[in-house]
């Protein structure tokens, strides 16, 4: 691939993407791999994320709805925890559009300037390697940190993300925790993460119980492959649901 780079960031990307071993050992590496090869992304590219027209938003937040009225006391929670140091928080949905959000009115501009805002399309497929997309894509909770994003754009960037998975086990939306302070240290974010996996695991079991409001809940027992998760049990004593914890845990 031949190529004219004109910034250390993209210059670091095509460099570690050169030893073809490094996108099969680290998860930002086989992301950036991903963003060229199958995505054709460029990480020199200035344009802001695609952003959805108040038609297309409003069929996304209908589908999440239920999820999003669940999920707004943990939201404010959250919000309180991590506004003050900055933070903005986004729940998305499972194409990585963030539907809902939180921020302080002084630090809205410089978020909305980086398309940290509804209706903005944060998929792996349009913005690369970058918190909300990267989650979704690896089905998992991660955190991006500043020069791990794949743009130059985004590399003032820290971000937490969590998935959220609805009654069978897929993912319906992603909660992220972002912030644009140079002084946002990975020690912080280790932080930040934990708070935003506690706060993502909350909405997907009230959205749980929600599901299975005329069950039984339980608490299914540890096993060597993870915590036991949540059952729904019927009048009759059988299984009739199992989240994404569980179902792992038990074969299901």
């Amino acid at each position: 691939m031949v190529k004219i780079r004109t910034t250390h960031h993209a210059d670091r990307v095509y460099s570690v993407l050169s030893d073809h071993v490094s996108a099969a050992q680290t998860t930002v590496a086989a992301s950036w791999s991903r963003s060229i090869t199958r995505y054709g992304l460029d990480p020199e590219r200035s344009r802001p994320p695609l952003q959805l027209d108040q038609a297309e938003f409003s069929v996304a937040f209908e589908k999440i709805a239920p999820l999003a009225h669940l999920a707004q006391e943990t939201l404010d929670r959250l919000f309180q925890s991590v506004g003050d140091a900055g933070c903005c928080i986004l729940l998305s949905d499972r194409n990585g559009v963030p539907l809902d959000r939180r921020g302080k009115v002084c630090d809205d501009q410089d978020f909305h300037n980086l398309g940290l805002w509804t209706g903005m399309v944060w998929s792996e497929a349009g913005e690369g390697t970058n918190g909300v997309g990267t989650s979704l894509a690896e089905g998992r909770a991660l955190t991006i940190y500043r020069h791990q994003h794949f743009m130059t754009k985004n590399i003032g960037l820290s971000c937490a993300v969590a998935p959220i998975r609805d009654e069978q086990g897929n993912i319906i939306a992603a909660l992220d925790v972002s912030n644009a302070r140079a002084d946002h240290t990975p020690g912080i974010m280790k932080l930040v993460a934990a708070a935003t996996c506690d706060a993502a695991q909350k909405i997907e079991t009230h959205y749980f119980h929600k599901i299975f409001c005329a069950a039984r809940i339980l608490l299914g027992p540890d096993t060597p492959r993870g915590p036991g998760g949540l059952l729904a049990i019927d009048r009759d004593d059988l299984v009739i649901g199992a989240n994404y914890a569980a179902r792992r845990a038990h074969g299901l």
